[in-house]
């Protein structure tokens, strides 16, 4: 039996990377996603093609106890999860706080913090029963500077770096493996900065500033989360942060 790596947020960028990553390097890869069932269904085939082992769930993490209960059958089904990796983005867009209703608001800490703990209240314990396992969560500047236009984003971002923090504390010594992965910086991903921008924006910026490895590369990305699940525990690294040689540092910013 493979071991699982579950990917909450397995979309075309940085998620389903990890994803076919993990599953060309031994793991059972089960990806998760909120919608566009036919490009979930296309990432599976892509990586049984290539050997690999995959599966699919359509899954809103807004809703109640689909998160807990697709652990639970993951774990009975396919077999224990030994890699969590929390990709959920929790972007709404630049508001100014007058347009920003508590709906919204609300909505940024859900996908991004209250997921977390509902994952982590569903697989630490099984972890922790076998004694060792790692969470990887991607997070985002806004976890650490809060901007003009990011309420909803900056305070949830900034939850789900103390989470991270706080899991640590806990189950660190447990033998479970917190990582928060801080993304300073724009990633090639299509679902994300591509439905942002817009796809000619987004394709002048792949052939301008991508082109000269100012992008950051989901399958380059993928290294490290491979890297950080199977780091030694002598050695583990709790926070890294990822960005682009061109980009300037969020702590260099004015």
């Amino acid at each position: 039996m493979k071991p699982v790596c579950l990917v909450m947020g397995a979309g075309a960028g940085i998620g389903g990377t990890v994803g076919k990553h993990f599953a060309a390097n031994g793991y059972h890869a089960a990806l998760c996603r909120r919608s566009d069932e036919q490009g979930l269904k296309q990432l599976v085939t892509d990586i049984e093609a290539a050997g690999g082992s995959a599966s699919g769930y359509l899954l809103n993490a807004i809703e109640n106890d689909v998160i807990e209960d697709r652990a639970a059958a993951i774990e009975a089904e396919v077999g224990p999860i030994e890699v969590v990796v929390y990709n959920l983005g929790a972007q709404i867009g630049d508001r100014a706080l007058k347009d920003t209703s508590y709906k919204a608001f609300e909505m940024g800490w859900r996908l991004a913090t209250f997921g977390l703990f509902r994952l982590a209240s569903s697989v630490c314990p099984l972890m922790e029963e076998r004694g060792h396992g790692t969470i990887l969560v991607t997070s985002a500047t806004a976890a650490v500077r809060g901007n003009g236009g990011q309420h909803s984003h900056a305070a949830a971002m900034g939850g789900r770096r103390m989470l991270c923090q706080t899991l640590n504390a806990e189950f660190g010594p447990r033998g479970i493996h917190v990582a928060h992965i801080l993304v300073d910086g724009a990633v090639d991903a299509p679902d994300t900065l591509g439905k942002l921008l817009g796809p000619e924006r987004f394709q002048q910026l792949r052939d301008t500033r991508g082109a000269a490895d100012g992008l950051m590369q989901p399958a380059r990305m993928a290294e490290t989360y491979l890297h950080l699940a199977r780091q030694h525990r002598s050695t583990w690294t709790h926070e890294i942060d990822l960005r682009s040689f061109s980009d300037t540092p969020w702590w260099n910013h004015a």
